[in-house]
This record gives C-alpha cells, sequence and structure tokens, in this order.
C-alpha cells in the first residue's frame, strides 16, 4: 500500500487551478449507534411516506438516516458567529456574517435560512436587490463574484432561486448518510389520564365513552381520556453498515468563475474543506445518536479521471490556513445587519401569487 498523499496548500491550489485535475475528494465514515451494532435508530419521518426507504433489486432495502439538504443544514452553521456569552468561533472570520433581525430583538442568520442566499427571509430585507444582482450576474455572465461576496456558504452547500430568478448553482460539499439491509419496526403506547375525570365531575360517563379511544376526540387531544397509540414509527435495525458518504466536487468548483476566478475557486475550496471535514453533531434526533466507528477508521480519498484512488492525509491545521489566507486575498465580504421587512415580504408573496 502506498503512503498516503501530504496535504499542502501548493496542492489544494493544483485542486482550484488545474482544468485536468482530480475529480473529487471523498469519504465513506462507517457511523455505529451509541446502543452499539444492531441498536435501534430513527430515522427521518417524511409526508405520505414515513421513513425513506428504498428497496433494491435483490431485497435489500436502505434507508435515509440523514438527508443531502439535512446534512447541509447542520454542517453549514459551523460558519455562524457566537452567541453573547459563547466562545468566540474563529471560522466566523471566513465568510461574512448576514443576520436578519425580526419581532422582538430576535435574529436568524442567513447560515441557519434553509434555502441561503434564495429564502425568502433575504428576499425580505434590504438585501433583496442585492441578492437579485448577484444571481442575475451570474446568469447573465456565468460570474459568482458577487455571490461569493455576499453568501459564500451558497456556493459551497449549492443554492436554487427558484421563487425569483430561478439562478440555480451545485454543491460543492455534499453529504448523506444511508443504513443499509434494514429492516423497520413498530411502536405502540398507551395514554392513561392520571385523574378520573367522570368522578370528579369534569363530564359525563357517556361523554367519556364516546370520546375515550380516539385520538381525534376534543377529550383525548387534551388529555382526559384513554387513549391507544398502535403502530406507530418504531425506528429501524440495520444488520448492513451505517455509512456517511461526503464528497467535494472538485470539478463544480473549477466551473466557478469570477472577476478572478483563481482567488475565488481558492476562497470556496478553502470553505469547502473546512466544513467537509468538521466533525458531525451525532446527535440527528430523538433516538438517533452516532458516533464513527473506531474499529473502522475513515480515510479521505482523492479520485483522479480515470477513477484511481489515492489517500490524502488531511491536516486541519493546513486546510484552516489555507481557508484563512485565500479570505483575505478574496476579499471576504462585509458583514450585513439587516431588518426585515413585513412590507417587502407582502409585495414578494404578491409576486410570486402572480406568478
Amino acid at each position: 500500500m502506498s503512503e498516503p498523499i501530504t496535504l499542502t496548500a501548493e496542492l489544494i491550489n493544483s485542486w482550484a487551478d488545474e482544468p485536468a485535475g482530480p475529480v473529487a475528494l471523498h469519504l465513506k465514515q462507517k457511523l455505529v449507534p451509541v446502543e452499539g451494532e444492531g441498536g435501534v435508530i430513527f430515522p427521518p419521518t417524511y409526508a405520505d411516506i414515513g421513513y425513506n426507504i428504498d428497496e433494491l433489486a435483490d431485497g435489500t432495502k436502505v434507508v435515509t438516516i440523514d438527508s443531502v439538504g439535512s446534512q447541509a443544514n447542520r454542517m453549514e452553521p459551523i460558519f455562524k458567529a457566537a452567541a453573547l456569552g459563547e466562545p468566540e468561533n474563529p471560522l466566523a472570520k471566513l465568510v461574512p456574517q448576514v443576520d436578519v433581525a425580526y419581532g422582538n430583538e430576535k435574529k436568524i442568520s442567513i447560515l441557519e435560512a434553509g434555502h441561503r442566499l434564495g429564502d425568502a427571509v433575504i428576499r425580505s430585507t434590504a438585501l433583496q436587490k442585492d441578492a437579485q444582482e448577484a444571481f442575475r450576474e451570474f446568469l447573465d455572465t456565468g460570474k459568482a463574484t458577487k455571490i461569493g461576496k455576499l453568501a459564500p456558504t451558497s456556493l459551497v452547500f449549492g443554492v436554487w432561486d427558484s421563487r425569483d430568478t430561478h439562478a440555480k448553482l451545485p454543491r460543492i460539499v455534499q453529504s448523506v448518510i444511508r443504513a443499509w439491509d434494514v429492516s423497520e419496526l413498530k411502536r405502540s403506547a398507551q395514554y392513561n389520564p392520571a385523574l378520573d375525570y367522570v368522578a370528579l365531575g369534569v363530564f359525563s360517563k357517556k361523554d367519556k365513552q364516546k370520546a375515550e379511544d380516539k385520538s381525534e376526540s376534543p377529550l383525548a387531544q387534551r388529555g382526559f381520556v384513554h387513549v391507544p397509540a398502535t403502530g406507530g414509527h418504531g425506528g429501524v435495525v440495520a444488520r448492513g453498515p451505517i455509512e456517511r458518504d461526503v464528497t467535494v466536487n472538485l470539478i463544480a468548483l473549477r466551473r466557478l468563475k469570477g472577476e478572478d476566478s483563481t482567488k475565488l475557486r481558492r476562497y470556496v475550496l478553502g470553505l469547502a474543506l473546512v466544513a467537509a471535514i468538521e466533525p458531525i453533531d451525532g446527535f440527528l434526533r430523538a433516538g438517533c445518536l452516532l458516533t464513527p466507528d473506531p474499529d473502522s477508521p475513515a480515510d479521505w480519498k482523492l479520485v483522479r479521471r480515470d477513477g484511481t484512488r489515492e489517500t490524502v492525509s488531511i491536516d486541519t491545521e493546513v486546510v484552516t490556513k489555507f481557508a484563512q489566507e485565500h479570505a483575505a486575498a478574496f476579499g471576504k465580504g462585509p458583514d450585513r445587519p439587516v431588518v426585515f421587512d413585513k412590507a417587502l415580504a407582502k409585495e414578494d408573496e404578491k409576486r410570486d401569487g402572480k406568478k
């Protein structure tokens, strides 16, 4: 087995600059439930289908544990500035902090907005025109400099301005978690009220008989009568591996153009690498707490155009320093605190309605 490739700033530069360079960096990481192999885990549920389980031709069932979009939304806030009283986040200095103030002294960061620069919350602020200009520049010239100055993580994790200009940029970083060869479980429960409300004269025995065991009845919804819950989602057991796949798409990166394409690509690549190597928070939802499998260490692979793969030794310090230097070289955009504008939101809602 050959020695891993040593990561250097010059090597990272070549990934951004060389047209015939490698196509991707890829990590396949095995995860395990905190309960151990075979532990029950709870995937996300979706409207109408419940768990997203696909059956392969050989009968193997594969379930989505965390989707590409969900993973991106978990990764992006690593660049968010720390809240008051928390330790400073050095990664926040790599990107402009765009915060939208709303309500009673509340605020939301663009790094928490699901559609990033294309989100309705951005169109409902004074940044609306800047965002439109940035997307239109991309549509008209192919240049993404303005997007990079305003919201660079929209280039890292992808953005689709589907409600306005329809500009669309692919993800540079993509991550997804799947479990293989799964069996679905069911669970049931029984709610028992703390008191006998009929005996206390709150309602009659007849009312109780009409409402009991009917979850849709007002008394059941308010917790006054017995209500069973049967056949609910009980999680899954994976007999195969639970795997996280992370891909840094170097071809999509090299297609980015700007006023200075080299500076833009290196800046975005620095952000992408920082995001990709950041350890995940394995608490995905209630009943789903995962950790890396210490018995199956994962290696980053550099994928060449001919399909050959070479192990890369990722050095966090090298990546962080690279990202910092190229944020300065590109000229990170300024922080942009703005205020939610109800009038702009109403105008936008009407415009969408007409469409």
